[in-house]
């Protein structure tokens, strides 16, 4: 059942900045959208509509110009320890070991726990992700890529957030590497309550990854158009979703969006709008349905 307050609330989001005429430029507005608690949400739209913009936001990195984001009642107005965050960059401290890494982050989080119990938490998220036999205590200029991730990853859960934000963070890997690490993502979120919010530009890894896809329009003056919903059963496998009805149904939909409509209604060809975007649910036979409100239910995993 859907609580009667969402557990992620942004309302009237905008981000404007100056230009050198003495204007300003509005990357993105009227951005309203919600997430329930345990949610796995996509955001998928072009370079230059402020994905990563509304993430820092969510993440208290940077301030909307106009608009609200509540955080389970609370509103979010700088860095807390209530959010991880995982940028495609790694972000990790380069003097630091793998272990350092995590229990810099988890000592910040429970300044009473003992050294012996840091060290214990952060070696088992560590074993979470694939990282132990040695791995752990090596730094990260020792590390590869996929490694480095595995990491970040790490070191976000370990922290326990109530939200988890995710910035492109498979973007650099190559492709065995980003499908392992995907699987690994999943079965950790599936053993907890934490709501997930990741920027991909990649159709076929939301459909896997999220319970929800919100598609944005192009930049400027960005905002979400439409929220498509994911019904296809958990567990999702990479070798199996492909044979699900509503699998193609779905991608190109948001492939036509990408490549057609998010520009026709950046423009106001098709009626931009404002408020809430539009849900789209697809039925397992995959056929289409435009619907007003879809109460989030967690899925089996």
């Amino acid at each position: 059942m859907t609580s009667a307050r969402p557990f992620l609330d942004v309302s009237g989001l905008a981000k404007r900045f100056p230009t050198r005429g003495g204007g300003e430029t509005t990357v993105f507005e009227q951005v309203d959208f919600t997430m329930d608690r345990g949610e796995f949400v996509c955001v998928i739209g072009h370079s230059g509509c402020g994905k990563s913009t509304i993430l820092n936001i969510l993440a208290g990195l940077d301030s909307a110009s106009s608009g609200a984001v509540v955080m389970d009642g609370r509103e979010i107005s700088g860095p807390g320890l209530d959010r991880g965050v995982v940028f495609q960059n790694y972000s990790l401290l380069p003097w630091a070991t793998a272990l350092e890494n995590v229990v810099f982050a988890i000592r910040a989080r429970h300044r009473d726990w003992s050294r012996q119990q840091i060290r214990a938490h952060a070696l088992s998220h560590l074993a979470k992700v694939g990282l132990s036999g040695g791995a752990e205590h090596r730094k990260p200029a020792e590390l590869s890529g996929g490694m480095r991730q595995r990491v970040s990853i790490a070191r976000a859960f370990a922290i326990e957030p109530r939200l988890l934000l995710l910035d492109e963070p498979f973007g650099a890997l190559d492709a065995l590497t980003r499908g392992t690490i995907q699987d690994e993502l999943i079965r950790i979120w599936s053993d907890t309550d934490q709501s997930v919010f990741m920027i991909t530009h990649d159709v076929d890894e939301a459909i896997l990854l999220a319970d929800r896809i919100l598609l944005m329009t192009n930049g400027p003056r960005a905002r979400i158009a439409e929220s498509v919903v994911i019904d296809i059963p958990r567990p999702r496998a990479r070798d199996t979703i492909l044979h699900d009805p509503a699998f193609y149904a779905i991608r190109n939909h948001l492939v036509e969006f990408l490549t057609r409509r998010s520009r026709e209604l950046a423009a106001g060809a098709a009626g931009a709008g404002t408020g809430a975007p539009r849900t789209v649910r697809f039925g397992r036979d995959g056929s289409a349905q435009g619907v007003d409100v879809v109460p989030f239910q967690r899925a089996a995993r």
